[in-house]
């Protein structure tokens, strides 16, 4: 019986993808938005990744979700969420941990979108921001830390369009005895700083009164070890399932540059499934 229903979980949708959201309010966000930009002016925090869940309906359940959807790295977990996520947490291979801290988003249908990205003050302040604190983070479970590529441009496409998004590579040496101590190395370097912010303890901690609410899975990570590599992911793009309803998870990064109108658009456009019959 359990695989008679697991597979009819997964049978393929014969009706078109829709997604209707339901954000919360422009006031809502600006309240823990207000908060988030007093902690800045004070220098308890210059780079904070504020969230918030987004209700959708969609003719889509969580199986045909993952199923439909393409990605780098795709979670799904019983009937409580699905995660199809674009950014690496960290991979290891041949004794060595890279990892590629994403920052900065655009439409790409914008008029020189990629110039636009690579050009704002904003989005390269961010940037900045999380690549040395991930550089630092690294630096506490391996040595010969590098940054291999700045801030390169990648395209997403969604249900409704493709995006742009910017990352780096920055790469260190562990010793080669790294195997036996996966999970302690993991632990020092959570949670993400993508997904957190700068300093990272701090700005956690301001995180909870602005957002008011727990993350759970969402923001978390995920991945594979085989005994001599390790591929992971951050649980971001993110629908979870609660009491029957839909939330999409979404967020960015908050710096004292940031303007209101523009988060809490970005919050929204984050808010989309790459699905496989895009090209």
């Amino acid at each position: 019986a359990d695989r008679q229903n697991l597979s009819h979980s997964f049978e393929l949708p014969t009706h078109a993808f829709s997604l209707h959201k339901k954000p919360i309010s422009l006031a809502e966000y600006q309240r823990g938005f207000d908060l988030v930009q007093r902690e800045l002016q004070k220098g308890n925090t210059y780079l904070l990744n504020l969230t918030y869940p987004t209700e959708i309906e969609t003719n889509y359940n969580l199986q045909q979700l993952f199923q439909q959807s393409r990605a780098r790295y795709k979670l799904l977990y019983q009937d409580q969420f699905v995660c199809f996520s674009p950014e690496c947490f960290v991979r290891i291979e041949q004794d060595k941990i890279y990892t590629y801290p994403m920052k900065g988003t655009i439409d790409a249908a914008l008029k020189d979108a990629t110039q636009c990205l690579l050009k704002s003050e904003k989005e390269l302040s961010e940037h900045y921001t999380i690549v040395d604190l991930m550089r630092n983070d690294l630096a506490v479970v391996a040595e010969r830390i590098e940054v291999s590529r700045f801030r390169y441009v990648e395209q997403v496409q969604t249900e409704q369009g493709a995006i742009l998004q910017t990352s780096s590579e920055i790469y260190g040496h562990l010793p080669s005895d790294w195997h036996s101590r996966i999970g302690s190395i993991l632990e020092k370097l959570l949670p993400a700083g993508s997904i957190s912010g700068a300093p990272k303890a701090k700005t956690v901690n301001i995180i909870r009164q602005a957002e008011r609410r727990l993350r759970g899975y969402y923001t978390g990570i995920f991945g594979i070890f085989s005994g001599h590599d390790l591929q992971s992911a951050v649980a971001i793009r993110y629908i979870e399932q609660q009491n029957g309803k839909l939330y999409f998870h979404s967020g960015g990064g908050i710096t004292r540059q940031s303007q209101l109108e523009e988060e809490y658009l970005e919050l929204q456009q984050k808010v989309y499934v790459p699905l496989i019959n895009k090209d």
